[in-house]
C-alpha cells in the first residue's frame, strides 16, 4: 500500500474505531440519529481546517446545521448559502445563527495582499469591499498581526449585517420572533470564542447593533 493510500485509509480507519466507540457508550446512538435532525443553531464559518464547529463548541452531531465557505461570507448571491439558511430557518426552525470568523484567517490576509485571477479572486473582493469600507480604522493599524484580526472581526460584523439584511431572516422575525443572528470570532492561538457584541432578533435591533460600523 502507498503512502498515498495509507494516508486516506487512516480516515475509515477512523471512522470504524469512533462507530465502536459510541456503540459502546449507547447502542442506540446512530438509530437516534437516524430518526432526524432538530438543531437549534445554524454556524456559518470559515472552511479552514482548525475551525470545526462541533469541536470548538463542545457540541454533538445533530446539534449544530453547518454552511462553511472561505472567509465566513454572506453573499447575497451565492444560491449554496441561501440554499442552507432558507432550510434552517423554515425547516429546521433555528433558534440561532451564529457568524464566526477567526483570527488568522488565511482568506482575510490574502484579500489584502494578493492579486490574482479565477473564483478565488472573485470571492476575496467581497473582502476587499470590508476594507474599503473601513480603510481609514484598519490603515492606521501599524502592528500586521493586529490589523488582520481587526479585518477578520470586520468582516464578521459585516457579514451578519448581510445575514440580517436576507428576506429570509426578516420574514421569519415578522413571523415567528426568532432567530437570534450572532457574531463570534475564535482565536486559534488559545482556542477561546469570543462575543463581539452582536445578538440581533429583529429590525429594530439592527441600528443600534451595527452603529459601530
Amino acid at each position: 500500500m502507498s503512502f498515498m493510500e495509507k494516508a486516506y485509509q487512516r480516515l475509515l480507519e477512523g471512522n470504524r474505531t469512533w462507530v465502536q466507540k459510541r456503540l459502546g457508550e449507547n447502542p442506540e446512538y446512530f438509530q437516534h440519529l437516524a430518526r432526524g435532525q432538530h438543531p437549534e443553531y445554524l454556524w456559518i464559518g470559515c472552511s479552514d481546517s482548525r475551525v470545526s464547529a462541533d469541536q470548538i463548541t463542545g457540541t454533538q452531531p445533530g446539534e449544530i446545521f453547518v454552511h462553511r465557505n472561505v472567509a465566513n461570507l454572506v453573499v447575497h448571491n451565492d444560491v449554496n448559502l441561501l440554499a442552507v439558511l432558507q432550510y434552517s430557518i423554515e425547516v429546521l426552525q433555528v433558534k440561532h445563527v451564529i457568524v464566526c470568523g477567526h483570527y488568522g484567517c488565511g482568506g482575510v490576509e490574502a484579500a489584502l495582499n494578493r492579486r490574482g485571477f479565477g473564483p478565488m479572486d472573485d470571492w476575496l473582493k467581497n473582502i476587499r469591499e470590508v476594507h474599503r469600507r473601513h480603510q481609514r480604522e484598519v490603515d492606521s493599524i501599524k502592528d500586521l498581526e493586529k490589523k488582520y484580526h481587526r479585518l477578520a472581526e470586520l468582516n464578521v460584523f459585516e457579514q451578519a449585517y448581510n445575514l440580517c439584511s436576507t428576506q429570509i431572516i426578516k420574514q421569519s422575525w415578522m413571523r415567528r420572533g426568532a432567530p437570534y443572528v450572532h457574531g463570534w470570532i475564535y482565536s486559534i492561538a488559545d482556542g477561546v470564542l469570543k462575543e463581539l457584541g452582536i445578538s440581533v432578533r429583529s429590525q429594530m435591533d439592527m441600528p443600534t447593533v451595527f452603529r459601530r460600523l
